[in-house]
């Protein structure tokens, strides 16, 4: 199974609000592993004003808010 990540922080309203988004989408399709960036000085320092951002492995498939048509032509180029 495909395996999305996440990256945000807690207490981020735009964070609950893509993964909120993002559970009926990714349904029987992907797995959302959800990074706190708070935890590794590295993704702070990268992504501390992006936040959240949907990745697969390098490829950034959403930042700010959830692209859907992004998203979706994700999973078609995979057949999903």
């Amino acid at each position: 199974m495909i395996v999305l990540t996440l990256l945000g922080r807690a207490d981020c309203h735009l964070c609950e609000a893509m993964l909120d988004e993002l559970g009926p989408l990714v349904a029987g399709r992907a797995r959302i592993e959800v990074v706190d960036i708070d935890e590794d000085e590295s993704l702070t320092a990268r992504y501390l004003f992006e936040i959240p951002v949907l990745k697969y492995g390098d490829e950034e498939l959403s930042c700010h808010r959830l692209d859907r048509d992004r998203l979706a032509e994700f999973f078609a180029r995979r057949s999903l």
